[in-house]
């Protein structure tokens, strides 16, 4: 019997992508349901049906302001020969309209919402009547501002209404034992209105995942402050905070971490009460101080058995230094991405995202991807046996364009691109005018 070969191990080997990823989202979990109440759910994903208790509208009503008549009354009404009918009383929503009836020749006023009287078959909007004040056809903003002690016992009507004109239906949006929603949705304000009207308070859902974003590095400084020699601005940690709110995740962002092993060790390990997941930027690679290799490497050894990071390389252009593992007695999954501002936030859409969705129990966990044409000035070199990933605009004409250099370092680039060209492991070149896989980020 044949068995499948070994999946490669540390930094001595090669790891393709989607090895990487598949490895990721073998370990990850989605979190345990929770019942919330509407307002705190917003976000967050279904794990059961939802059916309908009660229709929607539960009871015919009127969409107007007017009157609620029988259509033989006002068949024929007109300018010249208006239908003169006896208003036998009101009704106003939310109120019940049990105890009146309209017979012929009679006519109820109605307000938006409430309730179709028996007997009546219509409603005529008020700006067809003279408002029950025997004049002319009343204008629209008269209309609205007639109150009830104006109206008289008669109203005059200047125009037909046929059959259900201006009633909302009982079950017209949807009915008692439909299914409002399926599992696996996610609640947003279109949703929570929906579950709201059919009177849940609340709701079974998977949580949104709790993600604790860092960054490493003793140059880091924060925007506002002042830039010393040899020192930048901590982007990283602001972009995957944005990145992680927008693949659904409640995200915390930590201070960069300077480059000392013990105190990232110790941060990490503070930060994990609130974390279902953990994702540094930087220190990853073969430099002397590549902080959380060291800090992390051997977390796991002594006393949770189980966790512990692995620190790997990919066959990707940027991003190929990645870690991943669980800390913690509770196995918190941590991804350590590499510091450069692109190679973080490629490797945040291509293993992050994807972690942060699984975690909330989605089935699709990646971006959409589609073929385009390439628009480009040369043709684009890719190194040999390395998936590439670069920025670049999507068009609507089904053509798509780099976006900046492929260094790894090139912010203002990222912030131009909305979508990512990927280059197959197995081709250096891409003419222009060749089609191409595209990642769309938004």
């Amino acid at each position: 019997m044949s068995t499948a070969a070994p999946r490669p191990t540390g930094q001595d080997q090669l790891w393709s992508v989607d090895e990487h990823l598949e490895d990721i989202l073998a370990t990850v979990r989605p979190l345990e349901p929770i019942e919330l109440q509407l307002p705190d759910a917003q976000g967050c994903v279904l794990v059961d049906d939802v059916m309908v208790p009660v229709s929607l509208p539960p009871f015919d009503n009127s969409s107007m302001d007017g009157y609620a008549v029988r259509v033989a009354d006002v068949a024929g009404a007109g300018e010249e020969f208006p239908a003169a009918l006896d208003v036998v009383g009101d009704v106003a929503a939310g109120h019940a309209a049990d105890l009146l009836y309209v017979g012929p020749g009679q006519a109820a006023r109605i307000m938006t919402g409430a309730p179709l009287p028996a007997g009546a078959e219509a409603v005529v909007p008020v700006e067809w009547t003279d408002g029950g004040l025997g004049e002319g056809p009343v204008s629209g903003m008269r209309a609205r501002s007639l109150a009830p002690e104006q109206a008289s016992g008669h109203v005059r009507v200047y125009r037909p209404a046929e059959a259900r004109a201006h009633v909302r239906a009982k079950g017209s949006d949807v009915k008692a034992g439909d299914r409002a929603l399926d599992a696996g949705t996610v609640l947003g304000p279109p949703q929570i209105a929906l579950l709201a009207a059919i009177g849940r308070g609340t709701v079974r859902v998977r949580p949104r995942p709790r993600v604790v974003v860092m960054s490493t590095g003793s140059e880091l400084v924060q925007p506002g402050e002042e830039l010393g020699s040899g020192q930048i601005y901590d982007s990283n940690s602001f972009a995957l905070t944005a990145a992680a709110r927008d693949a659904g995740a409640i995200a915390y962002r930590v201070g960069a971490v300077a480059d000392d092993a013990e105190t990232l060790r110790s941060t990490i390990e503070d930060q994990l009460v609130r974390a279902d997941l953990v994702v540094t930027t930087g220190g990853v690679s073969v430099g002397a101080y590549d902080v959380v290799k060291e800090a992390l490497e051997h977390v796991g050894d002594e006393d949770e058995a189980g966790s512990g990071v692995e620190f790997r390389k990919l066959a990707m252009q940027p991003g190929k230094p990645q870690g991943f593992g669980s800390i913690g007695a509770d196995h918190i999954p941590l991804l350590a991405l590499p510091g450069n501002p692109v190679s973080s936030y490629v490797s945040f859409e291509l293993f992050v995202r994807p972690a942060i969705r699984a975690l909330m129990g989605l089935e699709d966990v990646h971006r959409p991807t589609t073929r385009a044409k390439l628009t480009a000035d040369r043709a684009l070199t890719s190194p040999k046996g390395r998936r590439q990933f670069l920025r670049a605009r999507y068009g609507g004409d089904g053509t798509v364009r780099p976006v900046g250099g492929a260094g790894s370092h090139l912010v203002a680039a990222l912030a131009h691109a909305d979508s990512l060209i990927v280059v197959p492991e197995d081709v250096e070149s891409v003419e222009p005018g060749a089609d191409v896989e595209v990642v769309l980020l938004g």
